[in-house]
């Protein structure tokens, strides 16, 4: 395609009179009102385009300020570009800076969700060069749809640039208290265990209520305290190392409320805090989604409920045990970054990473997957106080990690983030108003409670922290995706749960846009503590929970979960197709725990991938073999990467089948995956659950089926 000169760029001297005379036109006499002025927002936004002439003409080089690079498509009819400014906007107009190969006939549209167009301004006469068209109407997204070309080649911009100004609204303020359901403690509180009590009283079984709390201490020592924790709870300490908070007591989970059972131990979290046991021993007895991170246990940890019942799954980073950890009856768990004194027993699926004091590789028997260091880890970013002022500490990241991130008289490595810079978002705030903080620049930091949003939360701005206390849940309303990362570096997402709304959803939350080439991998996106949910509390409905576009990303801890139990349960009531897609490159889960969606569980379509511990269940309801049908397959893989993936790796895998509604299902394998030297996995096993449903393979067709009601897993150490 031929180059054309870029037209002149005016004159300092020109540019300076045109700033005097809108300064004058300001100051005149009788002059309404002033507005605020227009301003470039399009450039270094994120933008896309229907196609690219090459490598060398992506979308990105129409936006980039740089009159010497430009986008190009394919030699077709029709082809867009479009930008997204990142939040909504009052346009004034564009400027086309045409290349030789342009437009004769296009539209510029607008719209506020990337999906719903509105045309702003057509032409079928287009003369191509410099254009610079005025525009009126609010939009957060800004494309130009060429129908017809001027030339033989393609469409080919030098610059597209879109001017309007942001100013919706007051300023929101950043900071605030932290709302009633914070309960903050220090050492001379008077009636702690009352108060601990109280809510544990309330929040003990409310599996699927709308309470939420969070409990925080101040540093300082706490005596005599057993702090029972119940959903949708979580309690931290507010220094800067767990020792700075230590109680003299005990931070305890137990499953009473169901008979001594404690494979519904959902939703609730410890961080942050030294613990000297009462009895030398504290009891953690949970399943999924109930984090214990950067704890100091000055004893033993007990990982089953009274009695030794049934628990099922967890997790532990970034914590030191004196003692022993007793897994006793967890059938899985995963530990990283860590330093225990001994673990004992393990059932189907233990695994460790970066973890001193970790038992020696063993798996099958003892089932045991240990790796000396994890290979990128960062921290959960969490609440402290320094002083009277409370921030937020943001760690960095650590490559090849082995042991905790604090400790032994150093001092922990990231930045301090005051609670200035966040918006402290209410139940009751709407997503107009979470967005237009982030437009501001400010973090989010979401109080316990309940949240339905109208509209997608976008979170476009490198380096935003969005935080959460008290499981706070967000739920899309009218079928929206309830947040999106934009492509940009170093987003942190941690502590909240997003509850599928009764109206379809496309995807739960999304990380990065489609199509995304940008290298993250100096400062990547982590997603931590972050579930998704659809039923179980109502009926709810996504195509996909999980959507990971952004190369290099970190998924550090997530349950993925559609209901198999509570209200709004069925095979279609509750439909969700795919639990969690992977899109990106060079992305890396740990501790990855996705159950009984209707057919994929795990997606990985990217190159590079890495999983360390995978947990899951497939759907139980399935009404027949014929419902899960994949084709000439029985049944959808729990875990499929790609026939296109060269590169993919994983560790400590696991899939089970509970075909409860029709125990006769036959389920292909728990695993599918290309046969390619590049793709490897460690430490494999299926199970059949009291022998509801049976597995033939392992992965593809190898390995043993299962068989009988013994439970007894079917194993794989090494594929291929």
């Amino acid at each position: 395609m031929p180059l054309t000169p870029t037209a002149p760029r005016p004159t300092l001297a020109a540019a300076l009179a045109a700033a005097l005379v809108a300064a004058l036109l300001v100051l005149l006499p009788g002059s309404t009102t002033a507005q605020a002025a227009p301003v470039l927002l399009s450039q270094g936004r994120p933008a896309t385009a229907s196609s690219v002439e090459g490598a060398g003409t992506p979308a990105a080089a129409a936006v980039d300020g740089d009159n010497g690079t430009r986008w190009s498509s394919q030699f077709a009819d029709p082809q867009w570009i479009q930008v997204d400014l990142g939040a909504p906007a009052r346009l004034s107009h564009v400027v086309l800076r045409w290349e030789t190969a342009h437009a004769r006939a296009y539209r510029i549209e607008l719209s506020t969700n990337g999906t719903d167009w509105t045309t702003a301004y057509s032409t079928a006469a287009g003369p191509g060069g410099v254009q610079t068209l005025d525009l009126t109407g609010t939009a957060r997204h800004v494309r130009v749809y060429g129908t017809q070309r001027a030339t033989e080649w393609g469409y080919s911009l030098w610059e597209f640039q879109v001017y309007g100004t942001t100013d919706t609204g007051p300023t929101l303020p950043g900071g605030g208290d932290l709302g009633p359901n914070v309960i903050v403690f220090d050492p001379s509180t008077p009636g702690i265990q009352a108060r601990l009590d109280q809510v544990f009283q309330q929040q003990e079984s409310a599996q699927f209520g709308s309470g939420r709390y969070q409990f925080l201490f101040k540093p300082g020592t706490y005596n005599g305290l057993n702090a029972q924790i119940g959903f949708y709870t979580s309690i931290s300490g507010l220094g800067l190392s767990p020792d700075d908070t230590t109680i003299n007591g005990d931070v305890t989970v137990d499953a009473g409320w169901f008979n001594g059972n404690a494979t519904q131990n959902f939703w609730r979290s410890a961080e942050n805090l030294a613990l000297n046991p009462v009895n030398g021993t504290d009891r953690w007895a949970v399943s999924q989604a109930a984090p214990f991170r950067r704890m100091h246990v000055k004893g033993g940890l007990n990982l089953s409920p009274d009695g030794y019942g049934w628990a099922s799954g967890g997790y532990i980073a970034d914590s030191k045990i004196d003692g022993q950890v007793g897994n006793y009856s967890q059938q899985q768990w995963y530990t990283r970054d860590s330093s225990i004194g001994g673990w004992s027993n393990g059932v189907w699926n233990q695994v460790f990473s970066g973890t001193q004091g970790a038992p020696a590789q063993g798996f099958p028997n003892p089932p045991y997957t240990t790796l000396d260091t994890t290979p990128v880890s960062r921290e959960k970013p969490f609440l402290y106080l320094d002083g009277n002022d409370y921030k937020v500490f943001v760690p960095a990241k650590r490559v090849n990690a082995r042991g905790t991130s604090w400790g032994n008289g150093t001092a922990p490595q990231g930045s301090s983030v005051p609670l200035s810079q966040f918006y402290v978002v209410k139940p009751g705030a709407t997503a107009a108003t979470i967005n237009q903080a982030l437009a501001q620049g400010l973090h989010l930091l979401f109080t316990p409670g309940v949240y339905h949003v109208d509209r997608t939360i976008e979170v476009n701005r490198p380096g935003t922290v969005v935080l959460g206390l008290g499981l706070a849940t967000l739920i899309p309303d009218n079928g929206v995706t309830a947040m999106k990362v934009g492509d940009v570096d170093g987003v942190r997402l941690a502590g909240f749960l997003i509850d599928a709304g009764p109206v379809n959803s496309p995807s739960l939350l999304e990380i990065g846009p489609a199509g995304t080439t940008t290298d993250h991998a100096a400062d990547p996106t982590t997603v931590q503590d972050v579930f998704i949910r659809v039923g179980g509390a109502g009926p709810g409905k996504a195509t996909v929970g999980m959507i990971v576009n952004n190369h290099d990303t970190i998924v550090d801890h997530t349950w993925i979960w559609r209901a198999d139990h509570g209200d709004g349960v069925g095979w279609e009531t509750n439909r969700s197709d795919y639990g969690f897609r992977v899109n990106g490159d060079d992305v890396l889960a740990t501790g990855l725990f996705v159950e009984h969606f209707n057919k994929y569980d795990v997606q990985w379509n990217g190159e590079r991938g890495r999983t360390i511990f995978f947990q899951n269940e497939k759907a139980y309801d399935a009404p027949n073999q014929a419902a899960i049908q994949n084709g000439s397959i029985k049944g959808y893989a729990a875990y499929r990467v790609a026939d296109s993936v060269a590169v993919h790796e994983g560790w400590g895998l696991g899939s089970y089948c509970y075909y409860n509604v029709d125990p006769t299902i036959r389920q292909e394998h728990g695993f599918q995956a290309p046969v390619k030297p590049g793709v490897r996995f460690h430490d494999l096993l299926v199970v059949s659950l009291g022998g509801n449903g049976q597995y033939e393979h392992v992965i593809n067709s190898t390995g043993s089926p299962t068989s009988g009601t013994s439970t007894v897993p079917s194993t794989i150490v090494s594929f291929p």
